[in-house]
């Protein structure tokens, strides 16, 4: 069977040499055994690739099934793939049969598989090495004979690396590698897609079919389509059924598009040159926030020591100048509030007054406590009050017992 004919058959619309070599693998392919790894992001029509296969083999008048091994809980998806005996576990009041048993002679299709936990990950193996399986529950080996299909929108590789993934299962799953393009990368099939799905939706709606014009064929192939066929196709039906102009023009159709940026998480350079991208905004944040505190700790040192010594203040006119900045932005030095049993830190009113290149000290300070310290005391008085009972002391203090027996030994106090 030819390309064409293919496409015709299932529906595939496109012309770019990629999406044409890819069937053709797909189409040499079928007739043998051989595993097959389908590679392509989220959305380009894997699992049709999957279909084309089985359907083009010895094997397509048996059963063929699709499991996407992301949607099934860890739990259960050795159940599911390989059965399991009564009493196996709770809620199995009954033997079941398992995919790789009730397609025995067909093509299993195995979606999203860099999902799948490790431990499956070596029965599938065993499977594809011997065509063994067993149960789960059970001590007694079956054999199957099912083709596997597998397909990921992830780098299988780097989870390998990264120590995700078995290696072994990896190389044994990826005999021929198909790769699927994305829908940026067949710039030349956007605007056919387009067209087939909406006269597909004008059909369905008995409604006319949505033209686009210059400018909007333009932007249609400029957008970077992160969801590929299946975003365009979503698009399509909405501006089918939402668009009261059936010419649609670029500001129309922007209207219906995601928004995009071609930019990239920041990355924070180490010591040593090297970069790190974080995986989150968050990470970030928590980094500028604990840089923030330590500036704020270190600033609040140097301003206590500058007070405790005022002789240094005629030896270091750099850190007053920062001093007269602060104390005419109106800022304030807070103390940070301490993770800690319910201490508060007895209250400290600085207020430093700078004229003239001189600080005069206008300070009250009741006194200068450690929380720790203030902490260990405060354990120390709860103690005494119960008589050394702890369960009403950590009562008392507002903390678990465990927790107190904690502070017990890292205050190294004795009871």
């Amino acid at each position: 069977m030819d390309i064409q004919s293919i496409k015709n058959r299932f529906g595939i619309i496109g012309n770019s040499p990629a999406l044409n070599y890819a069937l053709q693998v797909a189409t040499q392919v079928a007739n043998t055994d051989l595993t097959v790894l389908i590679n392509g992001e989220s959305g380009v029509g894997k699992e049709v690739f999957s279909q084309i296969i089985h359907s083009l083999s010895a094997r397509k008048h048996n059963p063929f099934i699709a499991v996407n091994c992301g949607a099934i809980p860890e739990g259960t998806i050795d159940s599911e793939l390989f059965g399991h005996e009564k009493g196996s576990f709770t809620g199995a009041v009954d033997a079941r049969k398992g995919y790789f048993e009730t397609v025995n002679g067909g093509t299993i299709f195995l979606d999203e598989i860099g999902e799948l936990p490790l431990g499956t990950q070596a029965r599938l193996l065993r499977v594809l090495e011997t065509g063994e399986y067993i149960r789960v529950g059970s001590s007694k080996t079956q054999k199957t004979d099912v083709r596997v299909i597998a397909a990921t929108n992830k780098d299988l590789m780097q989870q390998v690396q990264s120590g995700k993934f078995r290696e072994d299962l990896y190389y044994r799953l990826s005999t021929v590698p198909i790769r699927v393009p994305a829908l940026h990368d067949r710039p030349e099939d956007i605007h056919l897609l387009f067209r087939k799905f909406a006269a597909d939706f004008a059909t369905k709606y008995k409604t006319s079919s949505v033209q686009l014009d210059d400018e909007a064929k333009q932007l249609l192939i400029n957008y970077p389509w992160p969801g590929n066929v299946r975003e365009l196709k979503n698009i399509a039906e909405q501006i089918s059924v939402l668009s009261q102009d059936k010419q649609v023009t670029a500001k129309e159709l922007n209207k219906f598009l995601q928004p995009y940026s071609n930019n990239r998480m920041p990355v924070l350079a180490s010591a040593s040159g090297n970069t790190h991208e974080f995986s989150n905004e968050r990470e970030i944040l928590y980094k500028l926030f604990f840089d923030m505190k330590k500036d704020v700790t270190e600033l609040k040192r140097m301003f206590l020591d500058v007070l405790q010594n005022p002789e240094m203040v005629a030896q270091n006119q750099h850190f007053i100048n920062e001093l007269k900045e602060i104390k005419g932005q109106g800022q304030e030095i807070m103390q940070p509030k301490p993770l800690s049993i319910g201490v508060q830190p007895a209250t400290q009113t600085v207020q430093p007054v700078i004229m003239n290149n001189d600080i005069h000290d206008h300070v009250e300070v009741e006194e200068s406590l450690n929380i720790m310290d203030k902490e260990k005391e405060l354990i120390v008085k709860a103690l005494k009050k119960h008589k050394g009972k702890r369960k009403d002391a950590a009562l008392d203090l507002g903390i678990s017992e465990r927790t107190l027996y904690r502070k017990l030994k890292e205050y190294d106090i004795e009871e």
